[in-house]
């Protein structure tokens, strides 16, 4: 696994204080990007919140992804949550350790008390002594939040004082991306009240046995219903302990929303929206607990086309920070099919440029600052794909195509659009998690040849 080390620079600790008027939750903010480029220390809200004990729990559960690992618990996560502010609303997300479970607290216009919210992507500084504070924190207190520096230190700070060094495995930029492609393809499928969230959650078994079918559950009634069988309406739930983090803000739920793909029998991801006082917490599971979601492979396809490239840098221009991105608006503007948009969105979603939101069953703006190709020169099937074409390795012969690899030979076929192989990896996931390296060396050639006629 390819790993390198981003350095987060903070002008402080980002720290609760207690003051006159309340407590104060400074969250100091590394560099990021705003409508205006490149900062050092964005400053992206200042104000009260509406619900400060709620948004401090919340922020916790997100951090506590950030720093969990649900496979292979050895090792602990270490990226501090990145932040967006979308001009009505501020976005903190994180990423498991593992890659497997994807988190997001949405802290809505009504939970930041109508105050002016700005526009920009950074990470901000989630440390140890702040989460105990914020942890203890109680009571009905008003809580201003400061997101990036105080307005009179913004032009004054002379260099930063903190800085931390974390490693950034390439499976997690992956990761996003393919989380968001899974995201787009869910729908509503179950809802409940708080108090049945509550019920429902507290009743879960805390692991899953290794080796044993995945859970699932169905709506039945005002519950949801656990079952063996992921009948019509089902949803997966696999690694039920993998949704811990929502019991940080249990307490206080109105609701519980669950989002799933169309049941195939097959264990896919699922996200879980907990409702609360103007927020919204999701988090968003692998197929599996020792499954990331960096290998789904739901990116292949747009990664593997050139169009996609070119129509990533018009879309992108197009980008204003929105917190919902209407692909039809989006084809209207640039000239281009709804389908290609939504390519090139994926394409943008694997340099973390966009996000995808279950609730708002919409696209969003954020701006990671990853290397835009860094995801598709290292991804392994890509890659191996961009090398059988260049080696001449497809050949087409009568009813079929032909894909020599290594000293083998693959026979890849079309039926109804969709591409097989003889390959193991194809005989493993029937096309479930992305095509296979030979299918897609296939698209590409096919795609070169239509492009040169």
């Amino acid at each position: 696994m390819t790993r390198s080390v981003q350095a987060l620079a903070y002008a402080r600790p980002s720290s609760l204080e207690s003051t006159a008027s309340g407590r104060l939750l400074g969250l100091e903010t590394a560099g990021g990007l705003t409508p205006r480029g490149a900062e050092a220390h964005p400053r992206f809200f200042a104000g009260f919140l509406a619900a400060p004990q709620i948004a401090a729990r919340g922020l916790l559960a997100v951090a506590d992804v950030a720093a969990a690992r649900y496979h292979q618990r050895t090792r602990p996560g270490s990226l501090d949550p990145v932040v967006t502010g979308n001009g009505d609303r501020l976005r903190f997300e994180s990423f498991s350790g593992c890659g497997g479970v994807y988190a997001r607290l949405d802290v809505l216009d009504e939970g930041l008390g109508g105050a002016e919210t700005g526009h920009g992507t950074t990470n901000v500084d989630v440390n140890d002594p702040l989460r105990e504070a914020l942890s203890r924190m109680s009571g009905t207190d008003p809580m201003y939040l400061r997101v990036g520096p105080e307005e009179m230190a913004v032009t004054t700070l002379g260099g930063s004082v903190v800085e931390k060094k974390v490693p950034l495995p390439d499976r997690w930029l992956r990761g996003f991306a393919e989380a968001q492609v899974a995201s787009a393809r869910f729908d509503l499928r179950a809802e409940l009240t708080g108090a049945e969230a509550v019920r429902f959650l507290r009743g879960l078994p805390r692991s899953q046995s290794r080796g044993r079918a995945p859970l699932w559950v169905v709506q039945a009634g005002r519950t949801l219903r656990p079952t063996t069988r992921p009948g019509p309406g089902a949803v997966c739930l696999p690694g039920p302990d993998r949704l811990m983090a929502l019991e940080r803000v249990l307490r206080f739920a109105t609701g519980l929303r669950v989002y799933g793909p169309v049941p195939d029998g097959l264990a896919s991801a699922s996200a879980w929206e907990m409702t609360l006082p103007g927020m919204r917490l999701t988090l968003t599971l692998s197929p599996d607990p020792s499954r990331g979601f960096s290998g789904e492979g739901g990116v292949l396809e747009a990664l593997a086309t050139d169009d996609a490239a070119a129509d990533a840098e018009l879309i992108a221009v197009l980008l204003a920070w929105e917190p919902r991105i209407d692909p039809a608006d989006l084809a209207e503007q640039s000239g281009l099919t709804a389908d290609r948009v939504r390519a090139a969105l994926t394409r943008l979603g694997t340099a973390g440029r966009v996000g995808y939101d279950v609730a708002d069953a919409a696209y969003f703006h954020r701006e990671l600052p990853y290397d835009a190709d860094r995801a598709e020169r290292h991804n392994p099937r890509l890659v191996a794909a961009r090398r059988l074409v260049a080696e001449d390795a497809v050949s087409v012969d009568g009813d079929g195509v032909t894909v020599v690899s290594g000293e083998r030979r693959y026979r890849v076929r079309e039926s109804d659009a969709a591409l097989s192989c003889t390959c193991t990896w194809w005989a493993e996931h029937r096309g479930r998690r992305g095509p296979c390296k030979h299918a897609l060396a296939v698209r590409m050639v096919r795609r070169g040849s239509a492009a040169a006629a």
